[in-house]
């Protein structure tokens, strides 16, 4: 009975493997590349202690609406092209964010296959930095 089930709704057991493995991925991938998470308070701590760099990989517009003071925009859809504007942050801390911590992930995958030493993800992006009030330029 059981094997039947699986017989009739194969379509159900590929497409729950497939859930799995992106899942799986997104922590996979960010282990692989070497690239830790920062919350609000830990970007802080690097930008004082550290002289880190905040990476914004949102869209001028969403730039421009709001984000980290002194934060250094090259959206995401630019960032390959333009990464020699970044060369001189190679040393230091480079935290990349957006809006909510979902493309600041793959941009910082692409900062670490370019060499860049030490990239963290700001967990939740500029919504969690705002969250913990912190301040934002517009």
């Amino acid at each position: 009975m059981t094997m039947q089930f699986v017989i009739h709704n194969w379509y159900l057991f590929v497409a729950l493997g497939v859930i799995l493995f992106l899942l799986v991925m997104g922590p996979l991938s960010q282990q692989l590349h070497g690239i830790k998470n920062a919350n609000a308070s830990q970007t802080v701590q690097l930008i004082n202690r550290e002289d880190g760099v905040v990476v914004d990989v949102c869209e001028p517009k969403e730039f421009q609406a709001g984000h980290i003071p002194n934060a250094v925009n090259l959206p995401l859809s630019a960032l390959s092209n333009r990464l020699r504007e970044l060369d001189k942050f190679k040393s230091k801390p480079v935290i990349v964010t957006c809006r909510a911590g979902n493309r600041s992930m793959k941009g910082a995958v692409i900062l670490r296959k370019h060499g860049f030493a030490t990239v963290y993800n700001l967990s939740g992006g500029l919504l969690a930095w705002e969250k913990d009030n912190l301040p934002v330029e517009k």
